[in-house]
């Protein structure tokens, strides 16, 4: 049978980074040779959890393991140090389809293998490659002298895991599915089950590869250095590897586009001065009167001066510039997926996960343990083995029906509390308007202070409901009976995206494109809940839009900043203080066993990942979807993964087991969901600068209206008249000066009161309709055609990366067909 999968094998470590393969007494069984690969922790507690211990731990024997216990002392608590010997390792190797190093060509006749040079004549390769290991062909692969050096420690805690998964802690053959070590740490009959870090993270030893990684990657000064990625990848395997790599090209990628987000912010504040709009604001039409903004006698009329200072932000924000920013960043969302793409090839390929299947996944033991009631069977055509087959019309669909019914549920419950948030703006808005109604200065800050509390309200609201939304997907996801662990977290992830997505965008989604649009005029608003519906300010709705966004985003980042390192000091500080009160620990000197340091630490779930990668995938969301509001998300997304980096590398490092590694071949459905953010992205910025921001309208002044070619005049284009008789109420006073009014301008394209059709929409509102629509329409298709042409040109895989796995698999062919040879003349 030929080997398949078989990839180049590159050296992880340089020559001054230490080996993996670190040395420590309390990392080996008393007899100071065989290393410990996994360890179990238990307490004391009833006869029918130790006759569960003692089953499971006599089938762990059987199995092959050895074991050695370790009896309370320090702590109250019981470790089982396990040890898988060299038989046992090479038996399931093959069993998971583990690709180890095989030989040099040296060790083979070399002739074989040469490769031309242009102008270098002929080469011999001096390359190491690796592929699934099997037994029968072990003269294949090169197996060192110590045998204990094929298999690297995260390898060995890889199939002792597997291992521990799947033995039984019953005798009873009619309880099917009693087995796993999850099962029993569920139970409560294990406390723990983890492999041991190499080292201590403060140790005073350079040579622990712990300690090399605290101070080479997760250190303070270390941001400026390019992370240790292979490094990574050995010691928390392949996943954990691979996340790290892509928030590094991430962070990376966000370099060109926060540096023109910047550039579009400092146009904004140099062309301040002479902008037209806001000049009209601030001085020529300062004394213009505005009509109230709220239907009550206590309101009062105000000036068009007021609102200067909002107008001079709003032109920060929203400026020609604009909708340059906006085309840039959808084709930044493109080539960034794009590249990554080709640089995901690259990285999975030198770390021989190129041929990796999921289909090769071995079942989850949660979908196993549910299967004892389902009795038909079905034959899984890649394995050849029988497996419990879950009922599609009796089991999945009812389940899945009732896993999105929930779903829609919780969007909705979302929605309503964003609904809530719309009302308390409206009903504090009207109350402040009342109180205030005094003060010229405190009413005009009225909008900005129902914004800046609303946003605050809206954070609050968000962080709790993503504890309730995550449990919620969790059972959900459960119920759904999915095979597989890559099945189970795609599921889970698309669910948890979009109560998440629904969750933080809501209330942006209604300042950009609700909020000010179905108002009405003086004198006949829309109302909601018997209280009038918020307008935009002078200025439109965009400088709102830029303060939630701000609020949002960089409160989200902030917060779980925080909470990602103070939660787990917190945790780590509780359990080493439970686990040694009450004078538990004898000797105050005593200096802890890794597996007792280890064992005070957190333990991370299969799925730990999935809140790094939303979070960073909720601030792709920001950095697109939203970016012609905010020029400047990308710097803060830039600052603050400069810093995620690291407290995320410090949390492994510090705060956490040793996680079990874990083989994947990409980012899974994260990718599907952010290309599908980029091209929403478009839609959203293309009604943004449509709708929300004021530039179509000035383009359109500029061009139809006015007569130079100039906005002079374009503020006073925008407002409309209205005759104050017409109010329900006697609302004609202005209050700092006893004035009569007698009309007063709000911002919309209405005919004047002296027209029969008075208060109608004008015909110039519908030409400005029809060329928003216009725009918008020109602006996806340019969009979209440009970014087609970018994935055209830009391959998944780079053509040297193509050529050079054909090369290795000719060169991997010869290799094996020499070993084949071999082994027939006896040369074996």
């Amino acid at each position: 049978m030929a080997m398949k999968s078989i990839s180049r094998r590159k050296s992880s470590h340089n020559a001054d980074i230490p080996s993996l393969y670190y040395e420590k007494p309390s990392l080996f069984f008393d007899d100071g040779c065989r290393r410990i690969d996994f360890v179990l922790a238990y307490k004391p507690s009833s006869e029918r959890d130790c006759k569960m211990r003692q089953v499971f731990e006599v089938n762990l024997k059987d199995e092959g393991l050895e074991l050695e216990h370790v009896n309370e002392g320090e702590m109250d608590v019981n470790f089982v140090k396990i040890h898988a010997p060299w038989e046992v390792l090479t038996r399931y190797a093959e069993i998971i389809k583990m690709k180890m190093p095989v030989k040099k060509e040296s060790d083979f006749q070399c002739s074989k293998y040469l490769i031309k040079k242009s102008d270098q004549g002929y080469k011999t390769l001096n390359r190491q490659y690796t592929s699934e290991y099997r037994r029968d062909k072990k003269n294949l692969f090169d197996i060192p002298a110590k045998k204990e050096d094929f298999f690297n420690p995260g390898q060995r805690a890889q199939i002792v895991d597997f291992i521990l998964k799947r033995k039984r802690f019953s005798n009873n053959k009619k309880d099917e599915y009693a087995f796993g070590i999850t099962q029993l740490i569920n139970d409560n009959v294990y406390e723990a089950a983890f492999s041991l870090h190499e080292g201590e993270y403060d140790s005073s030893d350079e040579k622990a590869p712990r300690k090399w990684l605290l101070n080479n990657w997760a250190g303070v000064w270390t941001v400026w250095k390019k992370q240790p990625l292979d490094d990574i990848k050995e010691y928390f395997g392949v996943k954990i590897g691979l996340y790290f790599a892509w928030l590094g090209f991430y962070t990376y990628m966000l370099i060109p586009a926060s540096v023109v987000g910047v550039l579009c912010f400092l146009y904004g504040c140099l062309t301040l001065s002479g902008d037209a709009h806001s000049k009209d604001i601030c001085e020529d039409y300062k004394d213009t009167i505005l009509c109230p903004r709220c239907d009550i006698e206590a309101c009062r009329y105000g000036r068009l001066g007021q609102t200067c200072t909002f107008a001079r932000i709003t032109h920060l924000f929203d400026n020609g510039a604009t909708v340059f920013f906006a085309f840039f960043m959808s084709l930044w969302a493109v080539t960034f997926l794009e590249l990554w793409k080709r640089y995901s090839a690259k990285i999975t390929h030198h770390w021989d996960m190129t041929g990796f299947d999921t289909l090769e996944e071995h079942p989850r033991l949660e979908y196993l343990a549910k299967l004892s009631s389902v009795k038909k069977k079905k034959q899984i055509s890649d394995t050849n083995i029988n497996e419990t087959h879950v009922p599609f019309w009796k089991r999945r669909l009812p389940c899945t029906i009732f896993s999105c019914s929930m779903v829609l549920l919780l969007v909705t419950v979302a929605l309503v509390a964003v609904v809530g948030v719309i009302f308390y703006r409206i009903s504090i808005q009207t109350v402040l308007y009342f109180t205030l109604s005094g003060n010229q200065t405190l009413t005009s800050m009225v909008a900005l202070i129902t914004s800046v509390t609303a946003a605050l309200l809206n954070l609050v609201c968000i962080m709790v409901f993503n504890m309730i939304y995550a449990r919620i997907a969790t059972y959900l996801t459960e119920l759904e009976m999915h095979r597989t662990q890559t099945e189970y977290e795609n599921s889970l992830t698309l669910k948890m995206f979009l109560l998440q997505f629904v969750n933080y965008y809501s209330s942006i989604f209604y300042i950009a494109f609700f909020k000010g649009r179905f108002v009405g005029y003086p004198g006949h608003y829309n109302t909601f809940f018997g209280y009038r519906q918020e307008e935009c300010g002078t200025g439109g709705c965009l400088l709102e839009l830029s303060l939630q966004l701000a609020i949002i985003m960089v409160g989200k980042q902030s917060v779980n900043a925080m909470m990602e390192m103070g939660v787990p000091w917190l945790l780590r500080v509780y359990k080493k203080w439970s686990v040694h009160k009450k004078g538990e620990c004898v000797h105050e000197n005593h200096a802890p066993t890794q597996w007792e340091s280890d064992y005070n630490l957190i333990n991370q779930e299969q799925t730990g990942l999935f809140g790094e990668y939303l979070e960073m995938v909720l601030q792709f969301g920001f950095v697109t979807i939203f970016v012609a509001a905010f020029p400047l998300a990308p710097l803060f997304a830039l600052l603050n993964n400069i810093v995620e980096i690291r407290l995320d590398a410090r949390k492994f490092i510090t705060f956490f087991r040793r996680p079990v590694a874990q083989r994947v071949k990409n980012i899974g459905i994260w990718y599907r969901i952010l290309d599908s953010l980029g091209k929403f992205s478009v839609i959203t910025n293309a009604l943004i600068i449509a709708f929300t921001s004021s530039f179509i309208d000035q383009i359109f002044y500029s061009v139809f209206i006015s007569s130079d070619g100039s906005l002079n005049g374009f503020l006073n284009f925008t407002l409309s008249d209205f005759n104050v008789s017409d109010f329900s109420v006697d609302m004609n006073i202005v209050s700092e000066t006893n004035t009569s009014v007698e009309y007063c301008k709000y911002q919309d394209y209405r005919e004047p009161p002296t027209l029969n059709n008075k208060y109608e929409y004008k015909s110039i509102y519908w030409h400005l309709v029809t060329a928003r629509l216009a725009f918008i329409v020109i602006f996806e298709n340019v969009v979209f055609i440009i970014t087609s042409l970018i994935r055209w040109l830009i391959p998944d895989i780079p053509k040297s990366l193509k050529l050079q796995i054909r090369h290795e698999n000719n060169i991997i062919s010869n290799i094996i067909e020499e070993e084949l040879r071999r082994g027939k003349d006896g040369d074996v």
